[in-house]
C-alpha cells in the first residue's frame, strides 16, 4: 500500500514537470522509513509474542517442580521412620547380647556396635537433610500460601472489574477468569469504526473505566491484543494489512490507558494478532463480529514465587 502510495505521488510529480528533485528525494526517504517502521512493528509483536508464551511455560514448570519436592520430602520422611525402627530392633538385640559372656556372643555384639554406627551415621545424615526438607516445606507452603493469595486478587479484581464495567456489558463487553488471569474483552462494535483505530466515545468511556481499576492494582501486567477477521484490510494510508491494523488498535488502547497517572506503564505492552486468533468462524457475520475485538489480559507478577524456587533448588 505504501508502495502504491509512493508511486503516485512519483507519477504525479513527474506529470507535473514543475516538482524539484528534493521533493522526489524527499518521498523515497518517507517511503524507505515507513518499511522500516513496518518491520520493526513487526519484529515487537513477534518478541511480545515470545515473552508471553515463556511466561506460561514458566508458570507451568512452577507447579510441576512443587509437586516434585513433595514426592522428595515423603519419601525422606518414609525412609527415616523405617531407619528408626530398624536401630530400635538393633538396640534390642544388643542389651539382649550384653547379657552373655561367651565369644560367639561378644562377636556378635562387636558386629551389632559396628552396625549401630554405620546406622548412627547415617540417621545424623538424614538429620540433616530432614531438617533442610523442613525448610523447604516451609517455603513450599509459602509459596503455596503466595499463588493463593495472587489467585484471590485476581478473583477479586476480576468481581471489580465487572461491577466497573457493568453497564457496557451487553455493548461487546465481556469480563471473565480462566488459567490465573482475567481477560477483558471488547468487540469492535464497542471501539472502532470499520478500518479506523480511533476509539469512539462510548468504548474510550469503558477503556477509562477499567484504567481507573489498573491504577489501583500497580502489580499486574497488562497485555492488550489487538484483533481482527479474516477480511482484507481495504483502507488507504499508513495500514497495509489487518496485522497492523490490530497493532494500532492495540496502541490506540494504551494511549488512553497511559492518561491515567495511576498506572505503571512499565506494565502496559500492545501487541496485533491480525486475523491468527480468532474466537470463532469467519464464515459467518456473527463469528466475523465476535473476531474483530481488543482482548485486555491481565496477569499477576511472579518475580516473588520464581525467586522462592530457586531458594528451594
Amino acid at each position: 500500500m505504501i508502495k502504491r502510495i509512493s508511486i503516485g505521488l512519483l507519477i504525479m510529480a513527474l506529470s507535473t514537470s514543475c516538482v524539484s528533485k528534493k521533493i522526489y528525494t524527499d518521498l523515497e526517504n518517507k517511503f524507505t522509513d515507513l518499511k522500516k517502521e513496518n518491520r520493526t512493528l513487526q519484529d515487537d509483536n513477534a518478541a511480545l509474542l515470545k515473552d508471553k508464551n515463556q511466561l506460561e511455560l514458566d508458570q507451568s514448570a512452577l507447579k510441576t517442580d512443587l509437586e516434585k519436592v513433595k514426592e522428595e520430602r515423603d519419601k525422606w520422611l518414609a525412609e527415616n521412620s523405617a531407619l528408626k525402627n530398624k536401630m530400635d530392633v538393633l538396640q534390642e538385640s544388643y542389651k539382649a547380647l550384653e547379657k552373655n559372656s561367651n565369644e560367639a556372643l561378644q562377636a556378635n555384639m562387636s558386629k551389632n556396635r559396628d552396625l549401630l554406627a554405620q546406622l548412627d551415621a547415617k540417621a545424623k545424615a538424614l538429620a540433616i537433610e530432614q531438617e533442610r526438607l523442613n525448610k523447604s516445606s516451609q517455603r513450599l507452603k509459602e509459596m503455596e500460601d503466595l499463588i493463593a493469595a495472587k489467585e484471590a486478587t485476581m478473583k477479586k479484581l476480576k468481581e471489580t472489574l465487572s461491577n466497573a464495567l457493568n453497564s457496557f456489558e451487553g455493548k461487546g463487553l465481556t469480563v471473565e477468569q480462566k488459567n490465573g488471569k482475567v481477560y477483558v474483552s471488547m468487540e469492535n462494535k464497542l471501539l472502532f469504526n470499520s478500518g479506523s483505530w480511533s476509539v469512539g466515545p462510548e468504548g474510550k468511556k469503558a477503556v477509562v473505566e477499567l484504567g481507573k481499576v489498573l491504577g489501583d492494582n500497580p502489580d499486574i501486567s497488562v497485555l492488550i491484543e489487538g484483533h481482527t477477521d479474516d477480511d482484507p484490510y481495504g483502507g488507504s494510508g499508513p495500514i497495509s494489512d489487518n496485522w497492523d491494523l490490530s497493532t494500532k488498535r492495540a496502541t490506540a488502547i494504551v494511549a488512553i490507558l497511559s492518561e491515567n497517572k495511576a498506572i505503571n506503564k512499565k506494565n502496559l505492552t500492545a501487541a496485533g494478532r491480525g486475523e491468527f486468533s480468532p474466537l470463532a468462524s469467519n464464515a459467518t457475520p456473527e463469528g466475523k463480529a465476535k473476531n474483530r475485538r481488543i482482548e485486555i489480559i491481565l496477569t499477576p507478577r511472579l518475580d516473588e514465587i520464581a525467586e522462592m524456587l530457586n531458594e528451594i533448588n
